[in-house]
């Protein structure tokens, strides 16, 4: 299994495929960075050659914000809304839909299960 930026991708799978198992790399910047290394993006993982593969790692590591980085400044946009109190920050510290959806019929995904469902589980 080739290590990129911390992450085993899996061997079996198409490269194009495989970087997206990298977090803040979906398809069309996989894509993108593969076109910038030069490596055919129909070939697996496994046939890359150590060659390309450095290519790829030299890519993603200067150029591109991923996995802890990123993690790092999303949760820190968050804390940062949240600080200075704003609508969206409000919605968060809530735990409710932040991007003006309904939830008066749904939600339950951020909202967690009805209050009925709770007494039950208690028993």
């Amino acid at each position: 299994m080739p290590r990129i930026a911390g992450v085993n991708i899996p061997d079996n799978k198409r490269i194009f495929v495989s970087l997206t198992y990298i977090y803040g790399i979906g398809r069309s910047k996989a894509m993108d960075i593969l076109r910038r290394a030069e490596v055919d993006p129909m070939k697996k993982a496994n046939e890359l050659t150590p060659e390309e593969l450095t290519r790829i790692r030299k890519i993603i590591e200067n150029e591109e914000k991923v996995e802890g980085e990123l993690r790092k400044e999303v949760a820190m946009n968050i804390k940062r809304l949240i600080e200075i109190g704003c609508y969206r920050g409000l919605r968060h510290k809530a735990g409710l839909p932040v991007r003006g959806q309904r939830t008066h019929s749904n939600a339950r995904t951020r909202k967690g299960p009805r209050g009925n469902m709770l007494k039950r589980r208690k028993k």
